[in-house]
């Protein structure tokens, strides 16, 4: 195969300002809430967008790109079909890595933690405030299964729309949010000849935050 595209020779030399370890908070939150109010203000799509990677108990790894729906101190919450491959996976391996790539400023924050179903009153919440062709969304789709043709969606859709034709859509049984609880958090700021800066938040035995410069 042919590649006209000369992958190797693609590079920009970053120039932001860069991360100073005494301009940094106690917490990793507060500056995850800095970036990311700054990205938002970009008006980039999908802003909250995020990737979650999993690994089965053999662990087998998978990712995929989802939308972070909520977050706190408590952790950073998205919500899919609990049947779907990623909530197998978590079922059999409770340690989740996120990635926020963002990219147009240069930088990345990376997160480990622990995944737990968020409790069905928050479920609820959140799943009333999606538009009602969502929430038919949610019940149309067996996430992960293997369908033979799109008509299959199609046809379920038609199906859920009878069903709750007279009503308000109910929160299916298998279908939630996942709350990923950190222990480690890493923000990384691109710098000039890849000279990049990285520093490591790690969650210590009385609940404070160690932080580390890691070398790029």
């Amino acid at each position: 195969m042919s590649n006209s595209i000369e992958v190797s020779q693609m590079r920009r030399n970053y120039s932001d300002e860069g991360l100073s370890r005494n301009t940094l908070p106690d917490e990793p939150f507060t500056l995850f809430q800095r970036w990311f109010t700054q990205y938002v203000a970009l008006d980039i799509f999908e802003p909250n967008a995020m990737v979650v990677a999993t690994a089965s108990k053999n662990a087998a790894p998978s990712q995929r790109t989802v939308l972070m729906k909520a977050y706190d101190t408590d952790g950073f919450v998205f919500y899919t079909n609990y049947g779907s491959r990623k909530a197998e996976q978590i079922r059999q391996n409770d340690q989740v890595s996120l990635i926020f790539p963002w990219i147009p400023l240069h930088r990345q924050v990376i997160v480990e933690g622990i995944a737990s179903k968020v409790s069905t009153a928050e479920s609820l919440k959140y799943f009333l405030s999606r538009p009602r062709g969502s929430q038919l969304g949610a019940w149309s789709s067996s996430q992960s299964s293997v369908i033979t043709t799109r008509s299959v969606l199609e046809s379920r859709l038609s199906e859920m729309k009878r069903k709750f034709e007279k009503g308000d859509v109910s929160l299916p049984s298998f279908w939630g949010g996942y709350r990923i609880k950190p222990h480690r958090i890493e923000f990384w700021q691109g710098r000039t000849h890849r000279l990049h800066d990285r520093f490591l938040y790690t969650l210590g035995e009385k609940d404070g935050w160690d932080i580390s410069r890691l070398s790029p």
